[in-house]
């Protein structure tokens, strides 16, 4: 047995068949580039599964050896990646900035970094794993570009429309190019180094002609503007680097537009974060002691199980502690198939994350069913669980060893639950101006009961909901 083979067989131990299937099939018959930066959700919708169980199919395999996983800070505007990572854990930049776009952007896990999966060369070497060799084309394709554009398959045609010129320039070496540039704004842009130059072209033809260098190096600069005429230009491109440089001088055109508008949904850290498989194969490596990452929205539930302590003076420390761990076991599966996670138990407590506010409604409802189904089942009606919910910004951090968050919203969540009486769920306003959720209350058929609270460090009252 080859050791692909072998490795197949052990990823089907822990992960979906169809999953397994699905893999197998691509690392022995899809095209290189299919096996570069997969994006979990396209794979998911091309194959028909559940990009739940996609997602967890490929974390296995990562933590088998058989993929990579790659944490990309990429551009909302162009899509370009700014920094590919193995880990989080060397996203240390409080802000990165695009070269293409001349923006910056802070860093944040929202929707900045998106998380995909390389085939390891162990199982298969691709193009991609030596990108010295790509084509122009492909190198913007596989290794500039994120997961969250959709190329053509013919992206040669697409590039020549918005480009005047490209060029693939070996390290040390220099070209000298002859064009007449048309008024409006040019970027000189090398995928490699990142380095861009703007052109500003405007105002009367020039008839002799006018001359620029641009010089790429390892120094990273801030992107200047020189301003051009239109008509003849002798542009020289030097690369001072040590392995080749592509640059392009691209037009700010329709066409350009178009190419970038062209997006598609892709996985994000934020949402892997509230992947309950992966809490549970990297609980402790995500992120560096002291590291902290801003996740700008993130939603969080807090439950706990009311009068715990008499549960185990009325039917015994046995019975109660087969009770509370099946509880503990319900609650958890609910959570994960709402595509949310457990960050921790304390006590009879479960602290969990989502990544939008109607997962977590969604997700209340349920666990509010199963316990009552669990207590009829075993016939002790006293499992009441009460729960809060709120949404808002939080710091992604280590705590205790394992991956945690900290932060006001955090506190707000934990209080929120403290309010709410036997099997009722307590949301706050935030919450509530989720459209989604509140869909899902109707169609649940219920009805929120505002009141206003003061909580415990918070120096506002706040308007909190009931619903029961």
């Amino acid at each position: 047995m080859s050791e692909a083979e072998t490795l197949f067989a052990v990823l089907r131990q822990s992960v979906d068949e169809a999953v397994v299937d699905m893999l197998e099939r691509m690392v022995r018959d899809a095209p290189d580039l299919a096996l570069n930066r997969m994006n979990p959700l396209d794979l998911a919708a091309s194959s028909g599964l559940a990009e739940e169980q996609v997602i967890a199919g490929l974390l296995h395999a990562v933590s088998l050896g058989m993929l990579e996983m790659t944490w990309a800070v990429m551009c909302p505007s162009c899509a370009g990646v700014l920094s590919a990572n193995k880990s989080l854990k060397t996203l240390t930049s409080a802000q990165y900035n695009c070269g293409f776009c001349a923006v910056g952007y802070e860093t944040t896990l929202d929707n900045l970094v998106e998380v995909t999966f390389t085939v390891s060369p162990r199982l298969r070497k691709i193009a991609a794993h030596n990108p010295d060799e790509l084509s122009v084309a492909e190198y913007y394709r596989q290794i500039f570009w994120s997961s969250a554009i959709d190329l053509p398959d013919d992206l040669e045609q697409p590039l020549r429309e918005a480009t005047l010129e490209t060029v693939d320039l070996p390290a040390g070496e220099r070209a000298i190019l002859s064009m007449n540039v048309p008024a409006g704004t040019l970027i000189v842009f090398d995928p490699v180094t990142h380095a861009a130059q703007f052109l500003d072209v405007r105002g009367k033809e020039a008839r002799e002609r006018q001359n620029l260098t641009v010089v790429f190096n390892k120094i990273q600069v801030p992107v200047d503007t020189t301003v051009l005429r239109p008509g003849p230009l002798r542009l020289t491109l030097e690369n001072r680097t040590d392995a080749r440089v592509l640059p392009a001088v691209w037009v700010a055109s329709q066409a350009l537009d178009d190419l970038l508008g062209r997006r598609k949904p892709y996985l994000t850290a934020k949402r892997l974060l509230t992947n309950q498989t992966f809490r549970d194969l990297y609980r402790t490596e995500t992120l560096a002691i002291g590291q902290r990452l801003k996740i700008l929205s993130l939603t969080f539930l807090f439950s706990d199980l009311k009068d715990s302590t008499a549960l185990y003076d009325r039917v015994g420390d046995l019975v109660a502690f087969d009770l509370v761990n099946e509880h503990f076991r319900l609650l958890q599966e609910i959570i994960a198939a709402e595509r949310g996670a457990v960050v921790k138990t304390i006590g009879d407590a479960v602290m969990a994350t989502f990544e939008t506010p109607d997962r977590a409604i969604a997700a209340a409802i349920r666990m509010q069913e199963a316990m009552s189904d669990l207590g009829a089942e075993r016939q002790h009606q006293s499992l009441r669980l009460k729960m809060g919910i709120h949404e808002g910004s939080c710091l992604a951090v280590t705590l205790n060893g394992q991956q945690d968050y900290f932060g006001q919203t955090v506190n707000i969540a934990s209080r929120v639950q403290g309010l709410a009486a036997s099997r009722s769920i307590v949301v706050t306003e935030a919450v509530l101006e989720n459209a989604e959720t509140r869909a899902l209350l109707e169609a649940n058929g219920l009805r929120p009961t505002q009141k206003t609270v003061t909580l415990s460090g918070i120096a506002d009252k706040v308007s909190v909901y009931e619903i029961t």
